[in-house]
């Protein structure tokens, strides 16, 4: 990151879903601090950013990526990839426990937080394993963990089996009042599957994963949730039976929250005729009916936000017949540009899109950030929200696994500042 300086952004469409602001006004950031937002501000010596045209809005927040370190065998590095997260305007990102060496222990947290700050180019917070190498027999040394820096405790997909040591998991995480994360999926019914059960597989002789596998799932962890008080956040739902799910256990007062992915909100499963491998994701891109409940969910709060599920992928890892190629999309390039075409599409609202990625998953994530506050370090992005790109002429991710990569995408990041610190200016 470059040294803090004093930064005067000139005349910006200032947005900032957390308050509702929407004019056009200039921001100085002072000492790295978000100092005031007004009409034609004064700051001799400070660095000028015309902003004329431009949108000022507060930095993204990605509640799901996979990182390539360490040891993954991941695409890229943290550096490549936070840097890529700084060029899409993305200053906050939580990370998954499931590297290797598994994020269960605080050598691999320091690791991992000592690397990101190393780069300097976002944020990178842990989510730390919920179960020891996210095995599923014994609890993790959560409070150790939080106490290295990590915002959430996970098992990162990889289902705990058995009912009582996730009881006491979740009985642990609420003593010591740490956000459990989940990724609902039963590995039984999951198992051997590789797109959505339903008339598309059938077609092209692909195994499947039903939604049921999903919503079982959830079932059994909001029902734990219930009986433990913990704070739960579900991960990248896909289909319309669990936001029905979700929509009753915020009727019953429960603590939850969720996010989807941008992917789910763009796709169905007739994306991968041809045996595209590109829209190979886990989970499976479902049907239409899905993809319309999902984005009904994000437009009325149902679902708070909407994530990268960022995992990128070497080249040869989509190369394979389709059932063994691996899951994935490289999404933090296109992050907020596939947001802004859910708007384009009239799919959402602006204020709504640009909540679902600021505001709300730093709400569900208990972190100070997503929002213009003043006196807080300044995290936000300038974006020109009138500029089409096509991805793959900037693209900065190792892992190039995406489907949108030749496309035609609105928006493009002209300044990131994360935590009173430029990360990314563009020409």
């Amino acid at each position: 990151m470059q040294p803090r300086a004093d930064l005067l952004i000139r005349k910006a469409r200032v947005i900032d879903p957390a308050t509702g602001r929407d004019e056009i006004a200039d921001l100085l950031v002072e000492g790295g601090r978000l100092s005031r937002i007004g009409a034609s501000l004064d700051a001799p010596g400070a660095e000028l950013f015309d902003a004329d045209g431009l949108w000022l809005i507060p930095g993204l927040v990605d509640t799901c990526i996979r990182l390539p370190e360490p040891a993954s065998g991941r695409a890229g590095s943290i550096a490549s990839e936070t840097r890529a997260a700084a060029s899409g305007g993305i200053t906050h990102m939580a990370a998954l426990p499931d590297t290797d060496p598994v994020a269960d222990n605080p050598a691999v947290v320091r690791l991992i937080r000592e690397r990101a700050i190393k780069a300097g180019f976002a944020r990178v917070m842990p989510i730390a394993a919920l179960t020891q190498g996210l095995a599923g027999s014994q609890l993790s040394e959560m409070q150790t963990l939080k106490e290295m820096g990590c915002i959430a405790v996970g098992n990162a997909g990889h289902r705990v089996q058995d009912a009582l040591v996730l009881k006491r998991c979740l009985e642990y995480a609420a003593t010591f009042d740490l956000l459990v994360i989940f990724r609902p999926q039963d590995g039984a019914l999951s198992a051997g599957g590789c797109t959505h059960e339903g008339p598309v597989a059938s077609r092209l002789g692909l195994p499947g994963i039903p939604a049921v596998a999903e919503t079982v799932d959830l079932a059994r962890a909001l029902l734990l949730v219930e009986a433990t008080g913990v704070r739960a956040h579900f991960h990248q739902l896909s289909c319309a039976a669990s936001v029905e799910l979700l929509r009753d256990a915020r009727a019953r007062g429960l603590p939850v929250t969720a996010d989807v992915s941008v992917h789910h909100l763009l796709l169905d499963e007739y994306a991968i005729e041809h045996f595209n491998s590109l829209c190979h994701i886990d989970p499976p891109l479902r049907r239409r009916e899905d993809r319309a409940a999902l984005l009904a969910a994000v437009a009325d709060g149902t679902i708070d936000a909407i994530c990268s599920q960022h995992t990128p992928l070497n080249s040869s890892a989509k190369l394979a017949p389709f059932p063994a190629t691996k899951p994935g999309i490289s999404g933090l390039d296109t992050l907020l540009s596939l947001t802004l075409k859910l708007v384009e599409e009239q799919k959402l609202p602006l204020m709504r899109a640009l909540d679902a990625l600021t505001q709300a998953p730093a709400r569900c994530l208990g972190l100070p950030v997503g929002n213009l506050e003043n006196g807080r370090l300044a995290s936000l992005c300038v974006v020109d929200g009138k500029a089409r790109r096509v991805p793959e002429d900037d693209w900065l991710s190792a892992g190039k696994n995406s489907p949108w990569l030749s496309e035609s995408l609105p928006g493009a990041v002209r300044l990131t500042v994360c935590e009173g610190k430029v990360t990314w200016l563009s020409d």
